[in-house]
C-alpha cells in the first residue's frame, strides 16, 4: 500500500533541487554490477514512483543505461540523481539526497546474487535476486 511520503533534497553542488513523493519509509539497495559500477559501491534507494518533479532541470543529464531504465546525474557536481524505468516513468533515487528520511526503514536487498563478498549489511532485509527483479519489473516483450 502507497503511503505517499512528501520529501525533498537535491544534489551537491545545489543545482538540483528534487520533490518527490516515498512511496513508502523503506530504504533497498541494489548489489547489481551497473548500479556498482555507476556509484563505486551498492546503491541505497527511496522508491519514489511517478511523483517526482526537478527544480534545475538545466543541471540534469541522462545516462541510457538499458533499453528500458535510464539514470540521471546531475552535470555540475556528477551527484546521482535518479534510476528510471522509461515506460513506467518509475523513479528510484538514493536515499542519501533527501533530509528528513532517518526514519525509514532498510528493509530489502536486489540483485542480493550479484552481490560482492567484500562487504555485507548486518540488518536482516528481503533479498531479491536479478531473476526475481526482471520477472517483475522487465517489458514483456
Amino acid at each position: 500500500m502507497s503511503q505517499n511520503i512528501n520529501i525533498e533534497g537535491g544534489c551537491l553542488c545545489g543545482g538540483v533541487s528534487i520533490a518527490a513523493k516515498a512511496e513508502k519509509k523503506s530504504i533497498g539497495v541494489c548489489h547489481c554490477s551497473m548500479c556498482r559500477k555507476w556509484t563505486g559501491g551498492p546503491l541505497v534507494t527511496i522508491e519514489c514512483g511517478t511523483d517526482v518533479s526537478f527544480t534545475g532541470e538545466d543541471n540534469v543529464s541522462v545516462f541510457n543505461s538499458s533499453a528500458w531504465a535510464e539514470r540521471g546525474f546531475c552535470k555540475q557536481c556528477g551527484s546521482h540523481l535518479f534510476y528510471r524505468l522509461k515506460e513506467a516513468n518509475k523513479y528510484t533515487m538514493p536515499a542519501a539526497l533527501f533530509s528528513g528520511v532517518d526514519d525509514f526503514v532498510f528493509d530489502h536487498q536486489i540483485f542480493i546474487d550479484e552481490k560482492p563478498p567484500y562487504y555485507d549489511f548486518a540488518n536482516d532485509t528481503e533479498k531479491i535476486t536479478g531473476a526475481e527483479i526482471f520477472a517483475m519489473y522487465a517489458p514483456k516483450e
